[in-house]
């Protein structure tokens, strides 16, 4: 057993000491990371386009050839509508801080912005028919959330001057149709009133009343 003891006492780690002792090193300064310029004109760019854009749709973007990017860009150009390109670190930062945060599930993999000042649900979905690497994934239509069985909804209604067309027909309709029954009374009263005098005209004079002539009764 002392040979055990020895080879023991050779074999046993001795952990190296430092250089200098703990308590002579200084205290490690924390060191605040901040962003540069460029990260800031970037996050600054995103949030004029949610501000300035009436309809921003999220869409998946899938590896297709520069090509077919510059013809799908040309065609949405036409419609006042606008392709930007957006990194997910960029633009989750913006989005935590603002109303559309409810946005930030959509943003876990390589995504584009179609952006427009107007409402072109309907022209961007037929666009989009044409390409299949760009996934409609959800948009923001007027600071209404919706997602993408909402958005072809919402494509679906008619135009604005449309219904306000239809809605003043409408109000129209009701007041013509309420004078026509509120006079209804008075016209068939007025045409009782003739016949019954023109009998007891007849009756005076002995000869057969003439008989009354149609009346509108609307």
């Amino acid at each position: 057993h002392f040979q055990r003891q020895k080879l023991m006492a050779v074999t046993e780690y001795l952990a190296p000491r430092p250089a200098v002792p703990p308590r002579c090193l200084a205290p490690r300064k924390e060191t605040l990371e901040e962003d540069d310029g460029y990260v800031r004109l970037l996050r600054r760019q995103v949030e004029e386009v949610f501000r300035d854009n009436r309809m921003i749709a999220v869409c998946q973007y899938n590896s297709m050839p520069d090509e077919d990017v510059v013809l799908m860009r040309h065609y949405l150009r036409k419609h006042n509508i606008e392709v930007k390109f957006v990194l997910n670190e960029i633009v989750r930062p913006v989005l935590s801080q603002s109303k559309y945060k409810n946005l930030l599930p959509l943003f876990v993999a390589r995504n584009i912005l179609l952006v427009s000042p107007e409402t072109k649900a309907k022209e961007m979905l037929r666009v989009l028919k044409g390409v299949p690497q760009i996934n409609l994934l959800g948009a923001c239509i007027d600071d209404t959330i919706l997602s993408r069985q909402g958005v072809e909804n919402f494509a679906k209604l008619p135009s604005l001057e449309a219904s306000q067309g239809q809605t003043a027909g409408a109000l129209a309709l009701l007041p013509s149709q309420t004078s026509s029954l509120l006079q209804r009374g008075s016209v068939h009263l007025t045409a009782l009133l003739d016949q019954h005098i023109r009998r007891l005209q007849a009756g005076e004079t002995g000869s057969p009343a003439e008989p009354a002539p149609a009346q509108s009764l609307g």
